[in-house]
């Protein structure tokens, strides 16, 4: 008992005292079935390496989250269990068997005339020799013959006995005990069954109130249907799914196979009464569920694969093997509009068991879980980044980024000198004449309070005096207006560079948004132009076959950008990896040339000039090894003052974010 009590969390100790611990009976069952933030980092990854959140979102349901598997190891397993399903055997082999049968009946009945030597015998013989060669045909060619040979007569009787058998409980899952029992009573309980369905399914047609009816139907009839149909709809899916079943599997023999086939099954089913009401019940079922695939599912065996299946064991394989095919379709989820509540949980389950029914609710869960928590939307356009989203991918970027730096030996950032600034220190000081800082007015009253209690509670005096005043310390930081020119051109995707530069800005802009709330960040991307774009806009963006390389029009941006601050310290960084190849006209327009023309250099620079007698920092952060680039980015670092950097792919986001730091604390010059 102690032990058990231990495993879940809580134990008596030797007073009897219950003491509550940590949890020992494995994993916790209080823990969320995912991680809803580690997921949103994967989706971050591949979201700032192509931009497509949908896509991003389809690849992780794909590979799985948490250590799960996802919808391609399921999809896998329903290939496998496909292949095995198409493996059973060849689905004509109801043929085979009834033709062995009939090969049986006849040695037999041939064998008994041999041994009589009336002209009775010799006429049996002759029609004999007379019956067709299909087996449809020859079935019906012995209806009326008279049989001789007691056990020739019963093997003939029993094709038509199995087919029938076979046809119901291809049908009616239940009906094997019922079937089996060769007393007419039997039969005539079936009969009652499939009448009382189609009345059923009749008034369920009509739109009338069937609860009660089913019901009592399956208080009567309850024992014909082992998988348990819990309402009308559950029936009629089941049902039809059998019907399609037999339709596809028919209709997956030759065209000789199928008529012979129908033929035999018409003939077994003669009784009239029968055959009425599983016509009734076929038109009712197509009538309900006319969208219900009746095709031949593909991969199925060929004539004379495997070993033959009789009726039934062709209908379940191909009922099976539809299931596959759609199960893999959907896992798939490669048409458009597809999603997960797409996905047949229940043929899921029944296929490959209840472990993978809940991996996959999982999946689908934590699908739901990203929007419900605000990480994804939906719109026309389908899936959307929302800035809680970007928040969350710009401080993933930033803690790996600042990991790098402490790796790296990067020093400490802040401007800690005491003065009037709006970041509050938590400590305070006796005012002095001159001070401009906030007065501290608890510390300030309770100074008040204790010296006049001190001096006697009954003595008036005035309240407040000059030494009671206490003001609150703050820590200066300086201000700054940041413009990040990041370059678009589809280089970057091609030589790999574009999640790393999107990572960058994202973590920048979450270090302005939690840690420099004072400072201005401008984000401009550029490639034929430039243009300003929020921190989502860049999570989001997607590579585009757009030559050029315009640094011209985002340096303009950027200008604009650090004027409307102008007590802020102005500090451009650009990350690039191509020379200026594009540039705005006079009249505005933009023009492309490669290799690049002394206009666009000279536009560029002008530009650049302007920034150095605005006084801003210029900064330039250069990827891979063009010799232009890397001429022209030391031609502009002399003309400015700014300084160049060659980082490493991987460490941009660290050179980037330890550069702003360094600069925006230098002060405007």
């Amino acid at each position: 008992m102690n032990d058990r009590q231990d495993n879940l969390g809580f134990h008596r100790d030797r007073h009897g005292r219950i003491r509550y611990g940590p949890w020992r009976g494995g994993p916790d069952p209080l823990a969320a079935p995912f991680d809803v933030r580690s997921a949103m980092d994967e989706l971050g990854q591949d979201v700032l390496n192509s931009g497509n959140i949908g896509d991003a979102l389809r690849d992780l349901l794909r590979r799985g989250a948490d250590g799960r598997g996802g919808l391609d190891r399921l999809a896998d397993r329903i290939r496998r269990m496909r292949e095995q399903a198409r493996r059973r055997g060849n689905l004509g082999g109801t043929l085979d068997q009834i033709r062995a049968a009939l090969d049986q009946a006849m040695a037999a009945e041939k064998e008994t005339l041999a041994g009589d030597d009336s002209t009775d015998a010799r006429f049996a013989e002759m029609e004999l020799d007379t019956v067709p060669d299909d087996v449809a045909g020859a079935v019906r060619a012995l209806e009326p013959y008279n049989w001789k040979s007691p056990e020739a007569r019963q093997t003939y009787e029993s094709i038509k006995q199995m087919l029938r058998q076979q046809v119901l409980e291809s049908q009616f899952q239940g009906l094997q005990q019922a079937l089996s029992n060769p007393d007419p009573e039997a039969m005539q309980r079936v009969k009652d069954m499939m009448a009382d369905l189609n009345q059923l399914l009749d008034a369920h047609a009509r739109n009338e109130d069937t609860d009660q009816q089913f019901s009592d139907f399956m208080d009567k009839h309850g024992e014909f249907f082992p998988d348990d149909p819990q309402n009308v709809e559950e029936l009629i899916d089941s049902l039809a799914r059998q019907q399609a079943a037999a339709e596809r599997m028919l209709n997956s023999l030759s065209r000789e196979q199928r008529q012979q086939l129908s033929e035999l099954i018409n003939d077994a089913l003669r009784d009239a009464d029968l055959a009425a009401e599983m016509a009734q019940l076929q038109d009712n079922l197509r009538a309900l569920r006319p969208g219900l695939d009746r095709r031949s599912p593909t991969g199925m065996p060929n004539e004379g694969e495997g070993e033959g299946l009789g009726y039934g064991d062709a209908v379940s394989a191909v009922a099976d093997l539809a299931d596959l095919e759609a199960l893999e379709a959907q896992l798939g989820q490669r048409h458009p509009g597809a999603t997960l509540d797409d996905v047949d949980i229940d043929a899921l389950e029944r296929h490959l068991g209840q472990q993978a029914a809940r991996d996959f609710s999982q999946l689908r869960d934590l699908e739901r879980e990203l929007e419900r928590q605000g990480y994804l939307r939906r719109d026309d356009d389908g899936l959307r980044l929302t800035p809680k989203a970007v928040r969350r991918l710009g401080e993933t970027a930033l803690r790996r980024v600042f990991a790098e730096m402490e790796a790296h030996g990067t020093g400490d950032h802040a401007d800690r000198r005491t003065g009037s600034a709006d970041e509050q220190t938590g400590l305070s000081r006796q005012w002095t004449f001159g001070d401009e800082l906030p007065i501290d007015v608890p510390r300030t009253v309770g100074n008040a309070l204790r010296r006049r209690a001190s001096a006697g509670a009954l003595r008036s005096g005035r309240l407040l005096e000059v030494d009671d005043f206490e003001v609150t310390e703050t820590e200066r930081r300086t201000t700054a207006a940041v413009a990040l020119c990041v370059d678009l051109s589809f280089s970057m995707f091609a030589d790999g560079r574009w999640g790393p530069m999107k990572q960058t800005a994202l973590a920048l802009s979450h270090l302005v948004e939690t840690r420099f709330r004072q400072d201005a960040l401008q984000i401009i991307g550029f490639n034929l132009l430039g243009r300003r774009m929020s921190a989502v806009e860049l999570a989001e963006s997607e590579p585009e076959w757009v030559q050029g390389t315009n640094l011209q029009h985002a340096l303009m941006l950027a200008s604009r950008h650090l004027r409307r601050y102008p007590d802020a310290e102005p500090v451009v960084m650009v990350v690039t990896d191509g020379e200026p190849t594009a540039h705005l006209t006079e009249t505005g327009e933009p023009v492309f040339h490669w290799p690049t023309t002394p206009e666009a250099v000279r536009a560029t620079v002008a530009q650049v000039d302007e920034l150095a007698r605005y006084g801003a920092t210029l900064n330039t952060f250069m990827l891979g090894e063009d010799p232009g680039l890397a001429r022209f980015v030391d031609a502009i670092a002399r003309r400015c003052g700014g300084r160049v950097f060659t980082p490493d792919i991987g460490r941009l986001g660290e050179y980037v974010v330890a550069d702003y730091l360094r600069t925006r604390n230098r002060g405007r010059r």
